[in-house]
């Protein structure tokens, strides 16, 4: 059933990170070094030094505008890693919903020198507010030297330089680092394009769907299937340590829990699960996993030690508990249940205990996931013969509706607590066909993009942020 290709695309590689010396180090000093700080000025419009507040969480962002330069290089191999380098940063940046890419047909200069400071007046000709230069160097055959500088066009300094180290194979994974760097250099927020997702990979018709475990980059590269198609797999989930992924399959009529570690493509049976309908979720600290099952005709929510494998029961209702989700502090778990007579969201102490209801709205609430920030929780709600992805406070209150259609399901959290991807089923003929594919979506509500995977996709789930 298993492949055991080890998923070395994605490998660390020894990547080295460190502060640039010389003239680098120079201008770093000059700009007041490059500490990042949460509500920084790192964007200047006018006058020189007007704070730029960029609030990710509510309402229309104006994207600001950025020139990403081409990397530069001598050889053609660095050229064309330098090029594909700036295109991976550009993607990342303009997908966030928070950047506008400058054409660089426009740009006036083209071949800058690190080592010399930009002409700022042909950057803002363009109306560039931020410049993202950098150079490409591979030293013998397995050594890639990237350095990276972000300039703020109208105050004329340097907000950001960098150096990083690693094989020229992991070029895409470093660009996605710089991207993140942008990204918190102006927002004050981390980043979260160094990440992967993990999803259910989806071919054929009706009852004869193939489902295949798969992961990729966030962005839909470095694509892999992690199975090989031969049993049927469900909800995978992410491990706090990045590297496992939890996921149920079927053996005869049989749920199974596999635990899946992805560099080595070993598997292990967590067990038999009879009733199960979703994988289990881990635990903060990545020790126990959180799950439902139904036992003597009756769902309930249970942990298990993954040391021990002892069971722990933690709800005790006659009404359906499930899906539940542990607070990102591990101190709390919120799950839907229709104890009220109709499915709706609660939260519980992580031992268990009294329940308190927090959804109220119109309709049914489902498959609730905590914000990584821990400020949200994400939903799916089923109202008006539509589905709907939404978020709400802790405590319930605050409720907006992001996402809708025919059927929209399984919200996942980006590392950064500011983004969600989701699947969304489409119907394509009358006698039931559908398509599945992933979507993201902002906390705005107004930037709704396809994850484009080489087939169809359901039951996303995304990995914190890489080592």
């Amino acid at each position: 059933m298993m492949t055991s290709k080890r998923m070395t695309p994605r490998q660390n590689w020894g990547i080295v990170e460190k502060k640039p010396g010389g003239f680098m180090n120079m201008m770093n000093k000059f700009a007041g070094h490059i500490a990042v700080a949460i509500g920084l000025a790192v964007m200047i419009v006018a006058p020189a030094h007007a704070e730029l507040n960029v609030d990710i969480t509510r309402g229309v962002v104006k994207p600001i505008p950025i020139a990403v330069t081409d990397f530069l290089g001598e050889s053609t191999k660095e050229k064309n890693i330098g090029r594909n380098i700036a295109r991976v940063i550009n993607a990342d940046l303009v997908r966030s919903g928070l950047f506008a890419a400058i054409n660089p047909k426009a740009f006036i200069e083209v071949e800058q020198s690190l080592g010399t400071v930009p002409k700022f007046g042909n950057w803002r000709v363009l109306k560039a507010q931020a410049l993202s230069q950098g150079s490409v160097q591979i030293e013998g055959a397995k050594k890639l030297k990237v350095q990276f500088r972000l300039w703020d066009v109208f105050a004329e300094t340097q907000m950001e330089g960098k150096v990083y180290s690693t094989i020229p194979e992991n070029w895409r994974r470093i660009a996605h680092i710089i991207a993140d760097s942008i990204y918190k250099r102006v927002t004050g927020e981390d980043g979260y394009f160094d990440t992967r997702v993990v999803y259910i990979a989806e071919t054929g018709r009706g009852d004869r769907r193939i489902k295949r475990l798969a992961i990729m980059d966030q962005d839909g590269e470095n694509h892999h299937f992690l199975t090989d198609g031969s049993a049927l797999v469900l909800t995978p989930r992410f491990s706090p340590n990045r590297q496992e992924i939890t996921y149920m399959s079927y053996h005869g009529n049989v749920p199974r829990v596999y635990i899946f570690n992805i560099d080595s493509g070993r598997q292990e049976l967590l067990g038999d699960f009879p009733g199960m309908t979703f994988a289990p979720r881990f635990s903060p600290d990545g020790n126990k996993v959180i799950m439902s099952m139904a036992k003597d005709g009756n769902t309930e929510i249970y942990t298990m030690d993954l040391r021990t494998r002892a069971v722990q029961q933690l709800t005790k209702h006659s009404a359906i508990d499930t899906s539940p989700h542990y607070s990102p502090d591990g101190k709390r778990v919120v799950f839907n249940s229709d104890r009220s007579g109709s499915q709706q969201l609660y939260v519980m102490n992580a031992t268990g205990g009294r329940a308190k209801r927090i959804s109220f709205g119109r309709g049914r609430y489902a498959t609730p996931v905590w914000s990584p920030r821990g400020d949200l929780i994400a939903f799916t709600k089923i109202t008006g013969g539509k589905f709907f992805i939404g978020v709400m406070d802790t405590d319930g209150k605050g409720e907006r509706l992001l996402a809708e259609g025919f059927l929209v399901e399984s919200p996942t959290w980006a590392p950064n607590g500011r983004v969600i991807m989701f699947f969304r089923e489409t119907p394509i003929s009358k006698k039931g066909g559908v398509v599945s594919k992933l979507y993201s979506i902002d906390l705005t509500g107004h930037n709704e993009r396809e994850m484009v995977t080489p087939m169809d996709a359901s039951d996303p789930a995304w990995s914190p942020l890489i080592p």
